[in-house]
């Protein structure tokens, strides 16, 4: 971190650059001969230039478009995979290698397409969240198959052969290949605890080269290029066979036809979703490692832009590479220019190394493959068997790793999807819909109530309940819904669902909810939902969905409110209502002596304070105390409703409590006479008596501890009902 300080941001990226370079190129190369050679023994050739032209390109493009600093973008295993598979599908098909050739630029182009369009509608946040199995399992399926395809070639076997007619065929392994593959592997091993200045590709692909120009003196074939099939063989001359492989690969784009977009489209697609994977998951591991963020969907954007640009120039796609990138960062990279210049280098070393890429030896390269195919395998999942909570999960990397052998990574793609579904539905069908439910008598609304309500409340709570949900309801947990509202038809008449924890909802939970709702209503019974989320994360309204499947009607016994608090309000005015208890705006206003006897307090409490205390009429809308305003003044609401909140930001408010009649408000304030913490606005015009503080103090002596006693023992009941509702919101 210290070196990185002491150089220029021009030094760093110059230095990452070049060792990125050293780290893809090599890879790159080998992956374009392994896509290509199926074609046919001429083709190895074109495909290292297709590897070169891969780096080139991408370098320069996405990194400059992508905009993610100390990304490396360069060919990769999974277009590598992917694309062998599809040449290999072809030539089994009788499609010639022109043909093929034209189905390969036309793939890379749809998929960097693909790739674009993703980072437009902004899918670069969602690809991240692939089920981690899934992508196990790909990617180790990706592994195997790079072995599957490589081990033949380290073998010396003709490229014609597969590896189970190889291994059947022991005649036709070349010992010059073993013994080049065998020395590419164990430096690719070794080489990393020795020295590490160097990338240990680099050192390997040196030694492969020695070995087999070594084993010449034994073998003096092996120094002819010409018909040579261990070696990846002439490029002709540099410049011009550049120049004239990117005019070839625009005429191949020259004869293609639209009817080759229906066999073009999986494939493009599947490679689309594996390079944008691929990606991501490097860039997430650069954000951790330098403490940055990147921009998902423009690098999405800057990717497609790079492999659409190597698909014209004939490159090989690619994508992020983790190894290259970490190079790069140790190197002192520090902007995104390190990867163009990355580009650049990977240009002048085949221009100025066409000679030495003619002679690497293709068992050098299989052995370079054999080892990224078999650190590719994830060998901790093997551990997700031993658990029976996670082997569903090990099953499922298991399927896409067999279908990625035995029928085609394509294949594997869909797998990978379907198998990813299945993982949703059994985490969301394994979770529980209900969070919890709520007997009406222990929970109640913020209208504060006398002690003779709460005691009709409490007898009768039995008959709400709360039902609290959560997650998604789909499909999947509607039976689970049905299951969990089911038991309350009958004995409750107010069945209060909140809404606020659910993230979606579908056909099938509104038709539970229907169902539900209709044999409530059968009964005489009420369904009530509240605090319904105006945006669900799908962007569904839900409060207007409901009322547009006709669950939320005003006619009907299906309410909906805002809040639990407003639909717990209504609730306890119907059952005050059916008790014959409750006060109405009509009712007259009350007396001292009245107040005495609601609230309990002793006889002449209050009518011996008479000549002390004010009457105040408040008009509806008026403030009867604002926040921060001094206040020792103890109202007795005679008349009328006040609503008391706590101003939060902006214009957002917590409601504190709803006073009516027979309520007094301001206690604190005549208590310790500080300031006020809260406002209190008439909701209709109302009356009160209004008790100050200091005028009390003259009277004190005489008649001041039956206030105290009177508030007091009020302030007790509201605090028992309380603990009571935080004991239920605890279960």
């Amino acid at each position: 971190m210290e070196t990185r300080k002491l150089t220029s941001p021009w030094t760093g990226d110059i230095w990452g650059g070049l060792a990125s370079m050293l780290v893809a190129l090599p890879s790159s190369i080998a992956f374009g001969v392994t896509i290509f050679s199926p074609l046919g023994s001429g083709y190895g050739a074109q495909g290292a230039i297709a590897g070169i032209l891969g780096t080139t390109t991408l370098g320069l493009i996405s990194s400059s478009f992508g905009g993610t600093n100390r990304l490396i973008t360069a060919p990769c295993a999974p277009a590598a995979a992917v694309l062998a598979a599809v040449v290999i599908g072809f030539s089994q098909n009788g499609v010639s290698a022109e043909a093929s050739i034209l189905m390969l630029v036309l793939i890379a182009l749809l998929s960097g397409i693909i790739q674009i369009g993703f980072g437009v509608v902004g899918i670069g946040r969602l690809i991240k969240f692939i089920p981690y199995p899934v992508v196990s399992g790909y990617l180790s399926g990706v592994g195997l198959t790079i072995i599957v395809s490589q081990l033949p070639r380290v073998l010396g076997a003709p490229k014609s052969m597969g590896l189970w007619e190889v291994l059947q065929h022991p005649d036709n392994w070349r010992w010059q290949s073993i013994v080049v593959g065998i020395v590419v592997i164990v430096s690719m091993v070794l080489v990393p605890r020795i020295i590490r200045a160097v990338p240990a590709a680099i050192i390997a692909m040196i030694f492969g080269i020695v070995v087999y120009f070594s084993l010449g003196f034994i073998d003096p074939t092996l120094w002819n290029i010409h018909g040579n099939p261990l070696v990846v063989g002439s490029l002709g001359d540099s410049d011009s066979n550049l120049f004239e492989a990117v005019i070839q690969h625009l005429k191949f784009l020259r004869a293609w036809d639209p009817a080759l977009l229906v066999q073009i489209f999986l494939p493009a697609l599947t490679l689309a979703v594996l390079l944008s994977i691929d990606t991501l998951k490097t860039c997430v591991v650069l954000d951790a490692l330098t403490n940055t963020h990147h921009d998902s969907n423009q690098e999405l954007i800057g990717q497609g832009l790079g492999n659409i640009g190597s698909a014209l120039l004939g490159g090989i796609p690619g994508a992020g590479q983790m190894g290259a990138t970490m190079v790069n960062i140790s190197s002192g990279a520090n902007t995104s220019r390190s990867g163009v210049i990355e580009g650049i280098f990977s240009l002048t070393a085949f221009l100025l190394l066409a000679t030495l890429v003619a002679w690497v030896p293709i068992a050098a390269l299989g052995g370079i493959l054999l080892v990224i195919g078999y650190r590719m395998i994830d060998q901790h999942s093997l551990e997700f068997f031993r658990s029976k909570a996670t082997r569903f999960d090990f099953i499922v990397i298991i399927a896409v790793i067999v279908v990625a052998l035995t029928v085609s990574l394509i294949a594997a793609s869909g797998t990978g999807i379907l198998l990813a579904i299945a993982l949703y539905l059994r985490e969301q069908t394994r979770s529980t819909v209900l969070r919890r439910k709520i007997e009406g008598g222990e929970v109640f609304s913020k209208v504060v109530r006398h002690e003779q309500e709460l005691v009709i409340l409490t007898r009768n709570g039995n008959i709400t309940v709360i039902v609290e949900l959560q997650g998604s309801l789909f499909f999947g947990t509607a039976n689970q819904l049905y299951l969990v509202l089911e038991p309350e038809i009958g004995p409750r008449t107010y069945v209060i669902l909140n809404m606020r924890r659910v993230q979606s909802m579908d056909l099938s939970a509104t038709h539970v909810l229907e169902q539900i709702k209709d044999r409530l209503e059968s009964i005489g019974s009420y369904l009530i939902f509240t605090e319904i989320p105006h945006h669900l994360p799908s962007g569904l309204k839900m409060k207007r969905y409901l009322r547009e499947v006709g669950l939320v009607q005003d006619t009907s016994k299906a309410l909906a409110f805002r809040h639990l608090d407003e639909a717990l309000e209504w609730v306890e005015t119907q059952l005050l209502v059916d008790s014959s208890y409750v006060s109405k705006d009509s009712d007259p206003a009350l007396s001292l002596a009245e107040f005495e006897n609601l609230l309990h307090w002793k006889y002449r409490a209050l009518t011996s304070l008479e000549p002390i205390i004010e009457l105040r009429h408040i008009p509806e809308g008026e403030n009867l105390f604002n926040i921060g305003e001094p206040g020792d003044e103890l109202l007795f609401i005679r008349r009328g409703t006040v609503r008391v909140e706590f101003p939060i930001h902006d214009k957002d408010t917590w409601h504190i409590g709803t006073f009516g009649r027979g309520d007094f408000i301001g206690e604190m304030g005549f208590l310790d006479s500080t300031r006020r913490s809260a406002v209190a606005i008439a909701i209709i015009d109302t009356e009160c008596f209004v008790l100050s503080r200091i005028r009390f103090n003259e009277v004190s002596d005489q008649f001041g501890s039956d206030i105290f006693e009177g508030i007091a023992n009020v302030l007790a009941v509201r605090l028992r009902f309380m603990n009571k509702e935080l004991r239920a919101l605890r279960a």
